[in-house]
Formats: C-alpha cells, sequence, structure tokens
C-alpha cells in the first residue's frame, strides 16, 4: 500500500466505489474535483490494482485551524488499517496547527479517541438536496 499527498496521476477512474450508503453520493468527477480543492489530502493506493482505497482531507486556514470533512476506506478494504493509518499521517501533517476538528457519528467517538482526539460538541448544517456535490 502507498500512502501520498500528491494528486499527481490520480484519475475520475481511481476513484471508484466511494461514499457507500450515501443516498445521493458524489460522482468520481466530484471526487477528484473536492480532493484537487482540499487543503490537505492523503490517500491509499493499491498500487498493484491501481486503485485508490482510501483517502482523509483536511479544510485549513494554515495558520490556526483545520477541520477533517471526510475519511473513507473503500469496504473491501477496511479492517486492514488502512483509516488508521490515514488519520496519522493527516494529523501528523496538521501537528503544527492549535486546533484540527472533526465531526463523527457517537459510534466513532472511541475510534477518534485513539487519536488523542476529545469529544466535544458541535453544531452542523446539511443541505441533503446537494450531498452529489452536483
Amino acid at each position: 500500500m502507498k500512502y501520498t499527498n500528491s494528486l499527481e496521476g490520480i484519475t475520475e477512474e481511481m476513484l471508484q466505489g466511494f461514499f457507500v450508503d450515501w443516498p445521493k453520493p458524489p460522482n468520481p468527477k466530484t471526487h477528484l474535483s473536492l480532493l484537487e480543492k482540499s487543503s490537505h489530502v492523503v490517500m491509499a493506493i493499491d498500487e498493484e490494482q491501481n486503485q485508490v482505497v482510501g483517502f482523509i482531507t483536511a479544510i485549513s486556514d494554515g495558520v490556526l485551524s483545520a477541520y477533517i470533512p471526510l475519511l473513507e476506506v473503500l469496504p473491501a478494504y477496511k479492517a486492514k488499517g488502512i483509516g488508521t493509518k490515514l488519520v496519522e499521517h493527516m494529523l501528523r501533517d496538521l501537528n503544527h496547527l492549535y486546533m484540527i476538528d472533526l465531526a463523527c457519528d457517537d459510534d466513532l467517538v472511541p475510534y477518534y479517541e485513539r487519536f488523542g482526539m476529545q469529544k466535544s460538541t458541535a453544531m452542523m448544517l446539511r443541505n441533503y438536496d446537494r450531498q452529489s456535490g452536483n
């Protein structure tokens, strides 16, 4: 497995199968665009399959704060430590910042606590009709 911050050579075809269980998932073209427009990105690539199998993104002001909106691993590659490595890489990349935030469902709190994150209260607004990015 190769872990990289570079989008060089990444194509829409390499981004198939993500956003499982999303009612209106982004298509691979939108997925590539969101990776390109993120402040930070780390991807896990199965080089034998030439396939991105996991990714994590962050949006940051580059001074004090960052927000991690997405961590995804393809279903066939889950429970192999890929998500953990992606989070570790991202937290290392963002370590110079004062705050790193993310929002997650309650069942994922113990997962993120393993990285030293603390549970907090957050507010959010979701426009589900725009979930696909189109």
